[in-house]
């Protein structure tokens, strides 16, 4: 990519430096800065994303810092960035990068600035939760990453230093200046009686005082800051620039410790798969303008033709709720009732990890430099989604390893996931030809019968079988319809019961639905098999 001149403008923004300059601003930050910090023994946790508001903050604080005596530089300064590992993998990497220089300099310059890159828990991470379990791409109305990606780890790191000492300082490179709801959720904040800090309005982390040293700083502030200062660890900021350069105004992905926090989809960088916008412009841009990006064409098209679907995707999902409920909402269009559609069908979950992993391919091969052993999706989220569709779905097909094999050419690298399992790859076959009337993995009479019989083959080996007969019974009442009219009829007719007597409730259910359990598999008194 060409490289561009810098020219940073000052006009459409009111400036924090009109008044005596950009060097009598700075020197006044950094006063408050060292007052604050020699003011007492609490920790501080720097939100850092690699941005321009975090880069510009940490720099000031490094700066600072690093004009006090060396035994002044007492308490440790906890520099977080969370790693949601979705991200755009160009900033990434960036982050990655700056993080280890930054650690590396850190000891070199004898600064009590700590470095640490969050991760989500496995159980929380994007993939394991989308394709694992079914969650639809996030949307307005189902924000579901936000809180596990981002929210979770950097909290969990906090509350765990104030745990230990107490009370923690967060410094974060937020502004007024980067939209009206930012300016007015930071004015929440405002009156505290400790000086230059805010309250904290999350409750969460109500003993974690607030500091923003370029609060009142405009956009065009913060860039000429950066182009003016040298970067403390190393880094150069006109590469942070250049990233910049080119797409739409909009804000840095911040440090996220609540929902009133801009996610991810509102800022220039964030989650590449992010569907609460409607293009990720950073990454379109990246690889229109950049010759040595268009290795991240894949993640795109992944992103566009296979995530951001709409919110009318109820073909792609089951008319059941996760744990197999039927839950009626108000039909707008109809004035009636609808069925609330659940996670995404068995067969769009195969197809979005199979397209997940040919993507990962394409980007292998695509000879840019760096990207041999690029990553989408680990392999512990491999075994998380496998053991999520075998263990939990009852899906016992074990469809992961076929897929990783037809996605890659490669054998799978791990063992059985079901050491136990009676039934093998013919008769499962064989069950489908005979159950399903479409030889499809989502059809219900199939689903129904392989339920059942992996709830019997999960309860062989027990002495005592207590809970057999209520989870065949539950699995018969989620699955036992011809199709989807005909549960949404059932789910109609319970709504409008006024008992909570099951066995009425069940037999509303057509006469081919109804059967008891006990004709299916007997069982003595003591709840062993007969």
């Amino acid at each position: 990519m060409v490289e561009k001149k810098i020219n940073i403008v000052n006009g459409y923004q009111k400036s924090s430096f009109d008044a005596d300059g950009i060097d009598s601003e700075v020197e006044t930050i950094k006063a408050d800065i060292k007052r604050l910090y020699l003011s007492d023994a609490l920790p501080w946790v720097i939100g850092y994303s690699g941005g321009k508001d975090s880069t510009a903050c940490l720099q000031l604080i490094w700066y600072a810092i690093k004009e006090l005596e060396e035994s002044q530089r007492s308490k440790p300064i906890y520099v977080i960035s969370t790693d949601t590992l979705v991200e755009n993998p160009v900033v990434a990497m960036w982050v990655e990068v700056s993080l280890e220089k930054m650690r590396l300099e850190a000891i070199q310059q004898r600064m009590p600035i700590e470095p640490k890159r969050l991760t989500p828990e496995l159980q929380d991470r994007f993939w394991v939760n989308l394709i694992g379990k079914g969650y639809p791409a996030p949307r307005p109305m189902f924000r579901w990453c936000t809180s596990r990606l981002k929210i979770n780890p950097s909290n969990s790191f906090i509350l765990d230093v104030v745990a230990k000492n107490g009370e923690a300082i967060l410094v974060l490179g937020t502004r007024k200046a980067e939209s009206s709801t930012r300016k007015k959720v930071m004015e929440g904040y405002e009156g505290s009686t400790r000086d230059l800090l805010s309250r904290n309005g999350n409750p969460k982390l109500d003993r974690v005082w607030i500091y923003p040293p370029i609060v009142s700083w405009s956009n065009d502030d913060v860039w000429e800051y950066l182009v003016t200062y040298k970067n403390p660890w190393g880094y150069d900021n006109s590469q942070l620039l250049n990233m910049y350069r080119g797409a739409t105004q909009d804000n840095e992905c911040p440090l996220v410790v609540d929902t009133s926090t801009p996610s991810c989809g509102d800022s220039r960088f964030g989650c590449f798969v992010c569907t609460l916008v409607d293009k990720d412009k950073s990454m379109q841009a990246m690889i229109k303008n950049d010759d040595e990006k268009k290795w991240m064409a894949p993640l795109s098209h992944f992103r566009d033709n296979f995530l951001d679907i709409g919110i009318t995707d109820f073909d792609k999902r089951d008319f059941r709720r996760m744990d197999g409920r039927l839950t009626l909402m108000d039909d707008k269009d109809t004035g009636g009732k609808k069925l609330v559609h659940g996670p995404y069908l068995q067969s769009y979950r195969e197809k979005l990890l199979l397209e997940l992993l040919i993507a990962q391919e394409q980007v292998r091969a695509s000879g840019s430099e760096g990207t041999e052993k690029f990553q989408l999706i680990t392999e512990e989220e491999l075994e998380e989604i496998r053991r999520i569709w075998v263990k939990d779905k009852n899906e016992i097909e074990d469809r992961v390893p076929e897929i990783y094999k037809e996605a890659t050419g490669r054998d799978y690298p791990f063992e059985s996931v079901d050491e136990g399992a009676l039934f093998n790859r013919n008769d499962i076959a064989l069950l489908r030809e005979l159950a399903s009337k479409d030889n499809s993995p989502d059809d219900l009479h199939y689903q129904l019968v392989r339920n059942l019989l992996n709830i019997e083959r999960n309860y062989s080996t027990a002495t005592r079988r207590v809970g057999i007969y209520e989870n065949l019974e539950k699995a018969l009442i989620n699955g036992g319809f011809e199709n989807k009219d005909e549960a949404y009829q059932f789910a109609l007719k319970k709504s409008q019961t006024t008992t909570d007597d099951e066995e009425q409730v069940r037999n509303m259910m057509e006469p081919s639905a109804t059967f008891e359990v006990s004709d299916l598999f007997p069982l003595d008194e003591d709840g062993s098999k007969a």
